[in-house]
C-alpha cells in the first residue's frame, strides 16, 4: 500500500511539472513569423501600445503581477493609559514582469524583450 502511494505521487508530481514546463515560449523562434494579429489572439489586447512614426508597432503586454504582501495587523499598543492603533500594512515585494514585442509595418514579430518594473 505505501509503495502504490508513491507511485502515484510521483505520477502527479511528473504531470505538474509537464504542465508547468509546456507554458514556456520560444520568442526567438517567433521572430518573423509571428504576426500581431496572432499576439492579440494568444495574448488578448496589450496593456500598451504604440506605432512608431516608421509603422513599427511596439506592443507591451503584463505577463506577471508583482507579488502584495500583508505585513502586521490591527491591533494596540503603547503603555497603559496611552494606546494607539496600528492597521494593516501592505507593501509590494516584487516586480511587475512584462513582455515588449515589436512588429515591422508589415505586422511581423521582428523582436522581443521580456523585463521587470
Amino acid at each position: 500500500m505505501k509503495n502504490r502511494w508513491g507511485v502515484l505521487w510521483l505520477m502527479f508530481a511528473l504531470m505538474a511539472w509537464a504542465g508547468c514546463a509546456t507554458n514556456k515560449i520560444d520568442w526567438a523562434a517567433r521572430v518573423g513569423t509571428y504576426t500581431h494579429d496572432q499576439a492579440i489572439v494568444e495574448l488578448g489586447p496589450p496593456d500598451k501600445q504604440e506605432k512608431l512614426t516608421n509603422g513599427t508597432v511596439v506592443a507591451e503586454w503584463l505577463i506577471q503581477r508583482g507579488r502584495m504582501a500583508y505585513v502586521g495587523g490591527a491591533g494596540y499598543y503603547g503603555y497603559p493609559g496611552w494606546r494607539g492603533y496600528y492597521g494593516p500594512t501592505y507593501i509590494q515585494s516584487g516586480p511587475d514582469y512584462f513582455l515588449r514585442l515589436m512588429f515591422s509595418p508589415e505586422g511581423k514579430l521582428i523582436a522581443w524583450k521580456k523585463f521587470a518594473r
